[in-house]
């Protein structure tokens, strides 16, 4: 049993409702594309089930937040699949793939040929037990990962109102799960191993920030230390939470974010990896010509810094998937893959919004008391990086502008004294004029030089007609 379609994409996340939007733009017929998943719904937007999701009141559920919604485009429903003629094989694992014979094998038994494979598989989150740890299996240990993990996690918050949650792990998933915990009045303490919250981004200063916002809700902090044991009920619950420190905190529920690993076991001894995941060129072309990688699971070419990145983020899902398809459908017209990478999260009131590179000197800048404040990284005398908490629409494109031109920095204590003016400066200045050509005998040939022999050209044109006008006058005359 099987079937041959000409695109497949291996994977229902993100990435894939984007990248089946793309095709449709670009004329695909219908019965061309087909999306396998492992989730038994189509593609939608996973940063909802760390907020909207998660809240008591007025709840984001599907089909409110399907694809392609978090970049304002349509909203693609079961029905639109089937308006648009995409096959859709949900619920289903791919036990198997051969990318040499261009087949993928199916759970169930199918075997579906292709001509074009994009991956998009994700990755998936990280286990307790990946660290020695046992217990995920309990009635009250959550993870968040799919919209499955998210309607159980509301579940155990719904048993939990008024109790005490454990959050292990201080990255975006703690963060925004904990912060979700306190608006359904559950008191939360957050353990980690690192110095401060969100360790792989922010700065002290900037999550001494954080860190004060959330213990003003009542979140507790535990730093330096991780999960050491659970102790768990005959009922299969987890009572309390051991840590490495020695502490024993009493937990009704337990929420788990500690990281997440890239989904490539179907390819690896038939692909090239790096990073963690499938290296990419910069039209998401893998190490064979027929495959393509985009999302979490893609290492591609980041050409701001000149290296292979593999970025965790929805910004950079939406935007290789589409890449993708494009180099597919229209490879002579296609550039490489051109990314800033972005970052952002919208917690209790606060929000904030990272581009480019958090590496180098670090400049904060603005009111650390107040609502609006950020920061500024500048690497080898440039701007590679730039924070900003409660900016405005304009002033997140500003930053987005500046880092993506990469402006020298002569005095940082001038940048700290400009703050966000800076950003917003460089983003308002016109775009470099075009340097002057410069010829083979090392003259610089200006524009009116154009202009000047497009003239002499004219009037060389104007003479040989006249004389040709002339000569033919006088041969007939001869």
């Amino acid at each position: 049993m099987g079937r041959a379609i000409t695109y497949v994409i291996l994977g229902g996340g993100v990435a894939a409702g984007y990248a089946a939007l793309e095709f449709t733009k670009r004329g695909i017929s219908h019965g061309e594309l087909c999306i396998i998943s492992e989730e038994p719904v189509v593609p939608y937007e996973r940063p909802a089930l760390s907020k909207g999701f998660l809240l008591p009141e007025a709840p984001s559920r599907l089909p409110s937040f399907h694809t392609c919604v978090g970049a304002n485009e349509e909203r693609l429903t079961p029905k639109w699949y089937k308006e648009h003629g995409i096959e859709l094989v949900l619920g289903t694992r791919v036990k198997s793939a051969d990318v040499r014979r261009k087949t993928l094998l199916t759970a169930t038994g199918e075997t579906i040929s292709y001509k074009i494979l994009i991956i998009a598989t994700g990755a998936r989150a990280l286990q307790l037990e990946e660290f020695g740890v046992a217990g995920s299996d309990a009635e009250n240990v959550c993870y968040l990962r799919d919209l499955a993990d998210a309607t159980r996690l509301v579940d155990v918050m719904k048993s939990c109102t008024g109790g005490n949650a454990v959050v292990i792990g201080g990255g975006y998933i703690g963060m925004e799960c904990a912060a979700s915990l306190v608006i359904n009045k559950i008191n939360v303490t957050m353990v980690f191993p690192e110095a401060h919250c969100m360790a792989r981004l922010f700065t002290p200063k900037i999550a001494s920030y954080y860190e004060d916002y959330y213990k003003s809700k009542g979140v507790k902090f535990i730093k330096g230390t991780a999960l050491s044991s659970f102790d768990i009920d005959d009922s299969g619950k987890v009572t309390a939470v051991t840590l490495r420190d020695g502490n024993r905190l009493p937990a009704d529920m337990v929420v788990v974010g500690i990281g997440i690993r890239p989904n490539t076991g179907l390819f690896e001894g038939q692909l090239t990896l790096e990073k963690g995941g499938i290296k990419v060129n910069g039209w998401m072309q893998s190490s064979n010509s027929s495959v393509y990688a985009v999302g979490d699971v893609a290492a591609f070419p980041v050409k701001l810094f000149g290296e292979t990145r593999r970025l965790e983020h929805v910004d950079s899902a939406r935007k290789s998937a589409r890449h993708a398809v494009t180099a597919i459908m229209e490879p002579a017209k296609t550039s490489e893959f051109d990314y800033l990478p972005f970052f952002y999260s919208r917690v209790f009131t606060l929000s904030w919004q990272f581009y480019g590179d958090s590496v180098g000197e670090v400049v904060h800048y603005g009111d650390f008391s107040g609502s609006t404040f950020g920061a500024y990284w500048v690497s080898k005398g440039q701007l590679v990086g730039s924070f900003l908490e409660g900016g405005t629409k304009e002033e997140y494109e500003a930053i987005a502008k500046a880092t993506k031109l990469k402006p020298d920095v002569e005095d940082l204590a001038e940048l700290e004294r400009q703050g966000l003016g800076f950003a917003l400066a460089v983003s308002r200045k016109p775009p470099p004029s075009q340097p002057p050509e410069v010829s083979s005998s090392g003259l610089n040939l200006q524009k009116p030089m154009y202009a000047w022999h497009a003239t002499a050209g004219v009037i060389v044109a104007a003479s040989v007609a006249v004389f040709a006008y002339w000569y033919g006058r006088k041969r007939r005359r001869w």
